[in-house]
């Protein structure tokens, strides 16, 4: 497995966090999760990410802060789809094609300071939650779903679980919606690589984290 990457020391501290470019690219970290997680002899094989082998993805480092209802956002995922009139389109196309050499499919920005303060079952843990995020679209029977050339059709992925603490407390796992069953079954279980647990929040969608 290659050595966890580390964001520069220029993303870092005080000075780190006034910096005029606060934004840059994280190659290494494009590099690193597609050894560990996505590709077929990663030490920690996902296959949960297997359609991610043909896609692009790319990474940045960020050492502005942001938060979301009191909690900080360590890590987002989104699609490249660009907003706004012509001129705005072509300027963040512009943008990405000089930070990465190719156009995204998916743009994972993660929060320097917290990359380099975690240990590395947290920073693990919160690169797969935001690679669980890079989803594949499903039909109406649940199967994947491909585009013409035979290329996977990317889409954003939610939470297996969707389902509220007072419905399981009340009526039980069982009268739970979704895969909450699941869930409570994983979670008795010991963790299949390591336990971390991340205190912030996930920019993609929108919550509090605390996972294993």
């Amino acid at each position: 497995m290659l050595v966890r990457p580390r964001p520069p020391e220029r993303l870092l501290g005080a000075e780190g966090a006034c910096t005029d470019r606060p934004v840059e690219p994280a190659h290494d970290v494009m590099v690193w999760m597609r050894a560990t997680f996505i590709d077929e002899e990663a030490p920690l094989l996902n296959e949960e990410h297997a359609h991610l082998r043909e896609a692009m993805i790319g990474v940045l480092w960020c050492a502005e802060p942001n938060a979301r209802q009191g909690n900080a956002v360590v890590g987002q995922c989104e699609t490249t789809q660009f907003q706004g009139g012509r001129w705005a389109k072509v300027r963040q196309h512009q943008q990405l094609q000089e930070w990465f050499g190719f156009l995204p499919h998916f743009l994972i920005t993660l929060d320097a300071g917290y990359a380099d303060q975690c240990s590395d079952a947290q920073f693990c843990s919160l690169v797969e939650h935001e690679l669980l995020h890079a989803g594949q679209e499903r039909d109406g029977y649940g199967a994947p779903k491909f585009r013409k050339d035979g290329s996977p059709a990317f889409a954003m992925r939610g939470h297996d679980v969707e389902e509220f603490v007072s419905i399981v407390a009340r009526y039980g796992v069982g009268a739970a919606a979704g895969r909450t069953a699941e869930l409570v079954e994983a979670a008795s279980r010991a963790p299949l690589i390591c336990e971390a647990e991340v205190a912030g929040a996930c920019g993609t969608c929108g919550r509090s984290l605390t996972y294993a």
